[in-house]
């Protein structure tokens, strides 16, 4: 996961080791005795890339040009990464803010040092102050003696069906009882493919016909879910691109008429700046409260998942790492962090 953001990252801090390193004079260099064996045990095998310790420091600060030069390399490494541009500046302004005249002591690792400041720029795009805690939300909903009604909405071909599958195993095996409700009406063979996922995991499903009113299906399954005192309403829509006026008019009726408590952008993590785009659409049509980015196992690149947090406000709620139901894995910022800090 993020195999070449993590590589241009320690290519980074790599240069930060480099830009503090001692200038020692070429005559102040001790000659080796011949054949004499080393005096000293070779080099701890780093436990992390970014904090391998760096041969001998001066206490010196780093220079304007020597931040200017390494800001550089990162705008030139977050951008290639597909990071969306305001969050690369968030991330670059906040390095260039911590590195800036910063003084290095005689036992200070710089490796360490960059290590720290990227981890913590990264982190400041990955988190925001809206929260999202599902199980508290659906006991609040049962307390009612009302289920928790969940919107999904994204692009067609993005694993929003799936993912719907995935969440309703991750609430079944948590003690819920939820419903999915096929209002997918617009595309061939959407309501065949709930139906499959739903007979696998041994779950409702409620289905009109193909061409049925969508809105219609999703207000069947909240009223059953009332009925049958299930906890959770998982509603399948039409993918559709941002740009199709009639089906984001339907999506906006499903989300007027079922009123749900949360609606969750699905979209795909190797789309890169284009799923960015994607849930800012979605998000000012409907107001998402959430995200998951599916297809993180094959994502080389993390600028969805760097940036779609940032530039919609909401935060990731999970992130699908493969093609079997148990692979849904609730978001930390930490699995990011450690996925491009990793050794």
């Amino acid at each position: 996961m993020f195999e070449k953001l993590k590589q241009k990252l320690k290519r980074l801090v790599e240069r930060v080791g480099q830009k503090t390193a001692p200038e020692v004079p070429p005559e102040a260099l001790p000659e080796a005795p011949p054949e004499a064996p080393p005096t000293v045990p070779p080099p701890e095998k780093p436990r992390r890339v970014f904090r391998r310790i760096a041969k001998r420091i001066t206490r010196r600060e780093l220079s304007p040009e020597d931040v200017e030069d390494i800001i550089w390399d990162l705008q030139v490494s977050l951008l290639e990464s597909d990071v969306a541009v305001p969050v690369a500046d968030k991330i670059i302004e906040r390095a260039k803010e911590q590195l800036s005249g910063r003084k290095l002591g005689l036992r200070e690792d710089p490796k360490k040092l960059a290590d720290e400041v990227l981890r913590q720029a990264i982190r400041d795009v990955l988190v925001t102050d809206k929260r999202v805690d599902l199980p508290k939300l659906i006991g609040a909903k049962r307390a009612k003696g009302e289920p928790a009604v969940f919107v999904f909405v994204g692009i067609n071909g993005h694993g929003k069906t799936t993912t719907i599958a995935k969440l309703a195993k991750w609430l079944m095996d948590r003690g819920y009882k939820p419903v999915l409700a096929a209002a997918d009406t617009f595309r061939a063979a959407g309501i065949e493919q709930l139906e499959i996922h739903a007979q696998r995991l041994g779950v409702g499903v409620i289905k009109q016909r193909r061409g049925a009113d969508a809105a219609a299906v999703a207000y069947d399954a909240v009223t059953h879910a009332k009925a049958r005192g299930l906890d959770v309403v998982l509603v399948d829509t039409a993918g559709r691109m941002q740009t199709d006026v009639d089906l984001m008019d339907e999506m906006r009726k499903i989300v007027r008429v079922v009123k749900p408590d949360l609606t969750i952008f699905v979209g795909d993590a190797l789309t890169g700046n284009d799923a960015i785009e994607q849930a800012s659409t979605f998000d000012k049509a409907v107001g998402i409260g959430g995200s998951i980015l599916c297809k993180m196992d094959a994502d080389a690149r993390g600028g969805a998942a760097l940036s779609i947090t940032y530039v919609t406000g909401k935060p990731i709620l999970f992130l699908g790492t493969g093609q079997t139901y148990d692979d849904l894995v609730e978001f930390n910022p930490d699995t990011i962090l450690n996925a491009l800090f990793a050794d």
